[in-house]
């Protein structure tokens, strides 16, 4: 049986030792609670909505540390890319490319992560129906590679709302491969006049407990010791303190769902 996955880290690298505590403290977590853990750091962040917004602090000094942290840490470690030539770039520092949810449409950026052989995950377009994923998935199985990942960030609704329809982890999984749910990005608050996205945290574990119910394959939560001081996403990430008991919490419900479903 594998083993539920969690992928967690801040929004963006900011330095080395933010990026290590965020690890360590959730690898301890996952150990405890037998999930496989993929640490997560955002290398650039290419699609900010204002342009006064962090960006990163430099592309291969931030791949360089998402290195360590892997190694150090001995936990997998994956990483936004937002344009083909970032495919062959992160590669060499990563264990897995994510693509973003505005980009899972562009195929020369899936067909270039699909050529690298790494583990892709594709965030589903704000935009697009679980059923009509099937397109990008297909352009980076094209490539030979088999590694991908689907993942749920909600849908829009309206200008300044995102929802998460309940069928939509039922209806990903029909794709025949490993679907996360994004509980961070999902409560985000987007176009919002101040130049920033709002958001609301506190409903990331109402996300991630449905999510759980309805038989995901794993969680996407972006954790930070001080989210208020984040370089980015900082409306939305998880006070670390609080990741434990959610996913103690998720955990009991991951569970209930296999022994529902003789699994």
């Amino acid at each position: 049986m594998k083993k539920f996955i969690l992928i967690a880290g801040p929004c963006l690298i900011e330095d080395e030792e933010t990026a290590l505590a965020i690890g360590t403290h959730v690898k301890g977590i996952c150990e405890r609670l037998n999930i496989h853990y993929v640490f997560k750091g955002s290398f650039k962040k290419a699609n900010r909505t204002s342009l006064d917004s962090k960006m990163g602090i430099g592309d291969i000094e931030a791949l360089e540390i998402l290195k360590r942290v892997g190694e150090k840490l001995g936990v997998e470690t994956i990483t936004d890319i937002h344009e083909s030539t970032d495919a062959t770039l992160a590669a060499g520092y990563v264990d897995h490319l994510q693509i973003p949810a505005f980009l899972c449409r562009q195929t020369e950026l899936l067909l270039a992560a699909g050529e690298t052989g790494k583990g892709i995950n594709i965030k589903k377009g704000q935009f697009l129906s679980p059923e009509a994923m099937k397109f990008p998935l297909e352009k980076v199985q094209s490539t030979g590679n088999k590694n991908v990942w689907l993942t749920e960030r909600g849908v829009t609704f309206g200008y300044s709302e995102l929802i998460v329809d309940a069928t939509a982890i039922a209806r990903l999984k029909e794709h025949g491969v490993p679907v996360i749910m994004d509980c961070t990005h999902a409560t985000q608050k987007p176009n919002r006049t101040v130049g920033t996205t709002g958001g609301d945290p506190a409903m990331i574990e109402t996300l991630a407990l449905a999510a759980a119910a309805t038989g995901v394959d794993g969680l996407f939560i972006e954790t930070h010791p001080d989210p208020k001081s984040a370089g980015s996403d900082s409306a939305t990430m998880l006070q670390m303190d609080k990741l434990e008991k959610v996913l103690e919490r998720v955990m009991i419900m991951h569970e209930a769902h296999k022994l529902a479903y003789g699994l």
